[in-house]
């Protein structure tokens, strides 16, 4: 498994070196895959890399993957997946010259062989260091033996710029929907907030960032740890960089 995955990422890094006009990859490694606040790689460092095309028209195709570890608590009805894929496409454009930022689009995320594979569509604005955007999934989490379990995902973001290369980096969102209420054996809901705040470096071709990421308001209901899916407040640290480097 390894090796197949060594194969493909170096095939996909020849490929970005070799790409055309429009066509970029970029590599992150990040001290633990987080998503909305919730650790996807049982807070172990991840290897990310993504392969995307855009035209001048404004529309985009891509692919981002990522290695993942669900089975950290040794649930016997984990998610076995090693890796996660992630397919998308969409429109991106702006209304005028330093006008207000749009993108709207479609994702599929996959998790090897699964039966958890699902879709999101997606829309943003953004103006300047501030960008909104909207998440919404008819079946969140692709659990097909629980029926469609719709879900949405609200976030701001906010990337200042500061002196001498650095920014200043916040986030906040909120997760809802039937998908999360129905997680909850107590009743109660599991709707919840995680939020993110810290600074952002570019040194020459490589871009850093040091976070503190929270999803702590996304409580177990029975009290029952799960290293998995933790998220418990901790620091994401990421360094990236996009070829072909011009």
């Amino acid at each position: 498994m390894r090796k197949m995955q060594l194969a493909a990422a170096t095939g996909l890094m020849a490929l970005s070196v070799a790409a055309n006009a429009g066509v970029t990859s970029t590599w992150t490694l990040a001290s633990d895959y987080d998503f909305r606040g919730i650790t996807q790689s049982a807070q172990d460092p991840a290897v990310q890399a993504s392969l995307d095309y855009s035209h001048d028209s404004g529309w985009y195709i891509g692919a981002w993957a990522s290695n993942v570890d669900f089975c950290a608590s040794a649930n016997p009805s984990c998610l076995d997946a090693d890796y996660e894929v992630d397919l998308y496409t969409g429109f991106s454009g702006t209304t005028g010259e330093d006008g207000l930022g749009w993108d709207v689009g479609l994702i599929y995320y996959t998790y090897e062989e699964s039966d958890y594979n699902y879709p999101e569509i997606y829309a943003s604005l953004s103006k300047q260091w501030f960008k909104a955007k909207v998440w919404y999934s008819n079946d969140f989490g692709g659990d097909t033996t629980a029926g469609d379990t719709p879900a949405y995902y609200l976030e701001a973001n906010a990337t200042v710029p500061l002196p001498a290369n650095f920014s200043a980096l916040a986030h906040v969102g909120y997760s809802g929907g039937d998908y999360w209420k129905d997680l909850d054996r107590a009743g109660t809901g599991r709707e919840y907030v995680d939020y993110a705040i810290g600074v952002g470096y570019v040194m020459g071709k490589f871009n850093f960032a040091l976070k503190w990421v929270d999803g702590s308001d996304l409580k177990e209901s029975d009290g029952t740890p799960n290293d998995a899916f933790s998220s418990e407040a901790r620091a994401v640290l990421t360094v990236g960089t996009t070829f072909p480097w011009r």
